[in-house]
């Protein structure tokens, strides 16, 4: 379970902010830790750069990705092209 405490500015840095979390597994703990060695950081700036990568530079989606989402709206034989010969100038009425 996660709360967030506070978020209290530094009059010292900007106007940067302390989040407090509380009540982590452990496991997301040694998970943070165990990134943080792999990545030459300390627990803390780990954290930083997750909460930074997650939130302000979420992953872009792939051309399949984005293709997969448009929602169906009809069958093939909706689109069908017409071939109009009439050369009718007159679009709209």
């Amino acid at each position: 379970m996660i709360s967030l405490i506070s978020l209290q500015p530094k009059r010292d840095m900007d106007d940067m902010a302390n989040l407090i979390v509380r009540n982590l597994d452990p496991t997301i703990v040694a998970a943070l830790k165990r990134r943080a060695t792999q990545h030459g950081r300390s627990a803390e700036a780990e954290h930083r750069i997750l909460l930074e990568t997650a939130l302000l530079h979420p992953p872009r989606r792939s051309l399949a990705q984005a293709l997969a989402a448009i929602p169906h709206v009809g069958r093939d034989e909706d689109f069908e092209r017409v071939d109009d010969r009439s050369h009718n100038t007159r679009v709209f009425g």
